[in-house]
């Protein structure tokens, strides 16, 4: 029951991180903002258990999980403005 309750609430911080975030580059698809609300998950828990605000037994909330998720967005965008990688919408799919 615990992987349902993750990818919920990776889902929903995916979807908040993709409004409150500026720029155009933003995933889209149910995967790829699930995979952002999970990543901003992880990087809330690590930085928070880091400067200890959380507990080694504590996991980032939904608040946690957004705000990490912003973060994620904030460090693609700028690797993709210095060109660091390759902007995956510019790409033209051939069918």
């Amino acid at each position: 029951m615990s992987i349902l309750w993750i990818i919920a609430i990776g889902f929903v911080a995916g979807i908040l991180a993709r409004f409150i975030a500026p720029g155009p580059n933003k995933p889209s698809g149910f995967i790829l903002t699930t995979l952002l609300g999970i990543a901003g998950a992880f990087v809330a828990t690590w930085l928070g258990q880091t400067v200890g605000w959380y507990r080694i037994d504590q996991g980032a909330g939904l608040i946690g999980a957004t705000v990490g998720a912003v973060l994620v967005l904030f460090i693609w965008n700028r690797l993709v403005v210095s060109r660091r990688i390759d902007d995956p919408s510019s790409h033209r799919r051939w069918l």
